[in-house]
């Protein structure tokens, strides 16, 4: 006996064969695939779209990026913070906030209860103002991205690319990543929005400048 998803997977198949439809079909790859902005005016768009989402935005140089996380965590009041094990923990050297990394084997529910979450990010679409997070030593576990509810991210500007197709030449499928344009938001049938349903209400995102 066939199960449902043979038997669906099988009226999909003959619907094919009945409207002579080819087994493979090549994809025009025809659409820009390179940038055509560069430089400070890609960083200024990437900016433009995430501040849009209503995300907030810093951004500095990497020698002032420890300060800068201690002040917006001192602003947020956040006392308990999680980063990404991979992080640098001389990063956290000017705040009075008590910081630790992420482990794997704690449970995920915990990370409800942390002010603050820190993670690096992968790469970034300046065109649509999209961060990738790939799940490893610097964007952390998906958990850690998902459940609190204010997160910190670092995108470094060699991090930011001009389109998407550029954005996603460099994510590795075997990888899991996630990818977010600001907050997490949602919205009913009548239109209004929610926010912090599907992750962070809270969005900061710092961009690093070398």
């Amino acid at each position: 006996m066939r199960s449902a998803k043979d038997e669906i997977l099988a009226r999909i198949r003959n619907a094919q064969k009945l409207s002579h439809t080819p087994d493979r079909v090549e994809v025009p790859r025809e659409y820009d695939r390179t940038g055509g902005i560069e430089g400070d005016e890609r960083i200024a768009l990437f900016v433009e779209n995430v501040v849009d989402y209503r995300a907030e935005v810093h951004e500095c140089a990497v020698a002032d990026l420890p300060e800068l996380l201690a002040s917006v965590l001192r602003d947020r009041e956040c006392h308990t913070v999680t980063y990404a094990p991979g992080l640098d923990a001389s990063l956290f050297t000017h705040t009075d906030a008590h910081c630790q990394p992420d482990s794997a084997d704690s449970d995920p529910r915990l990370l409800s209860d942390v002010d603050a979450v820190v993670t690096d990010s992968h790469v970034s679409c300046a065109l649509t103002g999209t961060i990738t997070l790939e799940a490893g030593a610097l964007s952390g576990r998906r958990a850690l991205t998902l459940v609190p509810d204010r997160h910190i991210c670092l995108v470094h500007e060699d991090s930011i690319v001009h389109r998407i197709p550029e954005m996603m030449a460099r994510i590795n499928p075997d990888h899991p990543s996630t990818m977010i344009s600001g907050p997490s938001a949602t919205s009913d049938i009548e239109l209004n929005r929610v926010e912090g349903v599907h992750g962070p209400r809270d969005l900061i995102v710092i961009v690093v400048r070398k």
